[in-house]
């Protein structure tokens, strides 16, 4: 039965395409690269905060983060500043830390699957502060990214609504997005991950088209036994197994 015809599917493209963000679009970690960012303003503490967010991003390296922790952690040092400030942070950090590690091979990349008319989201563990200004320099309006909790005035609490999007919690996060479309993974007929992290094999492991993107040692393995496409995006480099 073509994607057209299956209940619900009136109007949706034919193909879904979702990717990782850190390491798969972006040559750096935004979440550790954030951090480091805090402490360059002024905005924590050169050894205590540092050392901390080292502690984390080996946690995230080795598949066993605390994302709970981690996001009271993180958002510490920022999460009760002004709405404006706020906006200044991000719009340095994505002009001084982000933009100059935009690759054209990247954005090509996603590019190529918007010409082609595919559903697109980035589907991050990184919190919805720090990547909603790089989905938009992406051009991806869908981001599933981890969400911040809000208390009634609008204040964060350093609390995760929602499931995180993390590990298997991808695949949550991607079902109720498709849910909110009125849309099943069923519709699509390929569905594309890019994700570089064995913390994606969850996701990977959903999709019809899973492609191991720069791989960590590990995934690179894993894509290797099991025939998954291996695309070393920043070396201009596609391995079809």
């Amino acid at each position: 039965m073509s994607a057209e015809a299956r209940p619900g599917a009136a109007g949706l493209p034919r193909n879904l395409c979702l990717f990782d963000l850190d390491h798969t679009l972006l040559p750096i970690d935004s979440d550790h690269a954030f951090g480091e960012f805090l402490v360059r303003v002024g905005w924590a503490d050169a050894q205590e905060f540092r050392r901390g967010n080292d502690a984390f991003y080996a946690q995230y390296r080795a598949g066993r983060l605390d994302i709970d922790a981690y996001i009271e952690f993180t958002t510490a040092p920022w999460r009760h500043r002004s709405a404006e400030e706020r906006r200044w942070l991000q719009g340095r950090f994505v002009e001084e830390v982000v933009r100059p590690h935009l690759k054209p091979a990247a954005l090509d990349l996603v590019r190529r699957h918007r010409e082609a008319g595919d559903l697109i989201a980035i589907v991050t563990a990184t919190n919805e502060f720090v990547t909603r200004p790089i989905a938009e320099l992406f051009e991806v309006e869908h981001l599933l990214a981890v969400e911040l909790e809000r208390d009634e005035t609008g204040t964060i609490t350093g609390r995760i609504r929602g499931v995180p999007s993390y590990q298997a919690g991808k695949v949550t996060r991607v079902d109720q997005w498709l849910a909110s479309l009125g849309a099943r993974w069923e519709d699509f007929e390929r569905t594309s991950f890019y994700s570089d992290s064995p913390n994606d094999l969850p996701l990977l492991e959903r999709a019809s088209d899973p492609v191991a993107t720069n791989p960590t040692p590990a995934l690179h393995k894993t894509a290797q036994e099991r025939g998954w496409r291996i695309l070393k995006l920043f070396h201009d480099q596609e391995i079809h197994p």
